[in-house]
């Protein structure tokens, strides 16, 4: 009895140890693959999608392995390979009719990492802008997303496949920023669209997007245009290039506040509508009557 009390004890000890073994294994594996990644990114200026991806499938695979090996270490799992063996067709039939969405997650995510229509860093939007954010982490099951109020956004990946994706960071990461300002009809137009392409082109996070061409024919770095005729105003528009659309955003925000601040100074008026109210005279009630008899 006391021999067989040593056996388990002893099956328990190499059990714990492996399944330990192999969570430190783990653990130290995803610290150094991901300072890799980290340095790899910020220093080489190497794209993370494949690394992220190719972490999660290692890490997978220790605990597996790892796994595995415990179990194979019982006496128990021993004597019933043979019947573990003779059944391996059904239950190969059974695990993979239950994990057939797993697989196909699995599956999508390395289509996404093969194909990239999206990596991580890239600011995707889905479903009508419903849900945007930043691409943060591609797993082996779903795709995390930051959204800009830093909550995070699990898609899982045979989902995030079938979606119609806009990436504003496809490919070529520049993007054009328009933005647009209302001066009233009595506003001059040359010197509104004088003071917006000053402030856009003195902004340091405007770019030159001008193709030889354009240079060559003396085009303007912002150009800045009439877009539309509103009920009370003319919209002007202003095409301002930046390096990726965080930087768009940024320029946008600054530019709205600049072109505001120099209008007032400049004279330029951003007109408000203007709505007139006609109050009828209550009339009595005879009149009323008379009125509706007519």
């Amino acid at each position: 009895m006391d021999q067989q009390w040593l056996n388990i004890l002893e099956s328990a000890g190499i059990i714990l140890a492996i399944i330990g073994g192999t969570i430190v294994i783990a653990l130290v594996f995803n610290w150094f693959f991901r300072r890799y990644i980290r340095r790899s990114s910020l220093v080489m200026r190497t794209d993370p999608t494949n690394y992220q991806f190719l972490r999660h499938a290692i890490t997978a695979v220790i605990y597996a392995v790892g796994f595995g090996w415990a179990l194979s270490t019982l006496p128990q799992m021993k004597s019933i390979t043979n019947s573990i063996l003779a059944t391996a067709g059904i239950l190969a039939a059974a695990v993979g009719f239950a994990s057939q969405h797993a697989l196909s997650n699995i599956i999508s995510g390395m289509f996404i990492v093969l194909f990239k229509p999206f990596r991580v860093n890239d600011r995707l939007y889905l479903r009508d802008d419903r849900f945007k954010g930043v691409v943060e982490d591609i797993t082996l099951r779903h795709t995390v997303i930051r959204d800009f109020q830093n909550r995070r956004i699990l898609i899982p990946n045979s989902v995030i496949s079938d979606e119609i994706i806009l990436n504003a960071d496809f490919e070529d990461d520049k993007v054009i920023s328009w933005v647009e300002v209302n001066i009233s009809f009595d506003s001059d137009i040359d010197l509104a669209r004088r003071l917006i392409r000053e402030e856009a082109e003195a902004n340091p996070l405007t770019l030159d997007g001008r193709n030889p061409e354009q240079i060559a024919a003396g085009d303007p770095v912002v150009r800045v245009r009439v877009v539309d005729l509103l009920e009370y105003a003319l919209r002007l528009r202003a095409w301002v290039w930046t390096r990726d659309n965080a930087d768009a955003f940024a320029v946008r925000c600054d530019l709205l506040e600049a072109i505001h601040k120099r209008f007032r100074r400049e004279g330029v008026e951003i007109p408000t509508p203007y709505r007139t109210l006609v109050e009828k005279k209550e009339l009595p009630p005879n009149a009323r009557l008379e009125s509706a008899a007519q």
